[in-house]
């Protein structure tokens, strides 16, 4: 199983990125997937979630009203629209799949880790 995460790079303030994480996974639908970062220095943190369905989601407060995650169940795809991106934005960004919903605001226990993708925003 791989998680491929893309579309990350370098952008001005208030400049916006599409990410999308392609999942070779055989059930996408039964997972809900997630997107974290890590930015220099500091831990993981959640940014958002999806359910399987695509009916629920989460943000953290710190993205909320800027980015929108959304997914393509025939695509096997995630993605995280990123608008309005601030300096604070910058970090590798992954995508995570899990079945249990518990979980995915947190990031223990994930069934999947892809590898990030790095957005750096300047100032």
């Amino acid at each position: 199983v791989q998680l491929q995460a893309c579309g990350g790079g370098w952008v001005q303030a208030g400049d916006s990125l599409r990410l999308s994480c392609v999942a070779s996974i055989s059930s996408f639908s039964d997972y809900h997937m997630g997107w974290f970062r890590r930015a220099p220095g500091k831990e993981r943190e959640f940014v958002a979630t999806i359910s399987w369905s695509g009916q629920t989601t989460v943000y953290a407060d710190s993205v909320k009203g800027r980015f929108t995650i959304s997914r393509d169940n025939a695509k096997n795809t995630v993605y995280l629209e990123t608008d309005s991106l601030i300096p604070e934005d910058t970090a590798v960004y992954y995508c995570a799949a899990a079945t249990r919903w518990a979980t995915m605001t947190v990031g223990d226990d994930m069934d999947y880790w892809g590898k990030g993708t790095q957005v750096t925003v300047s100032s």
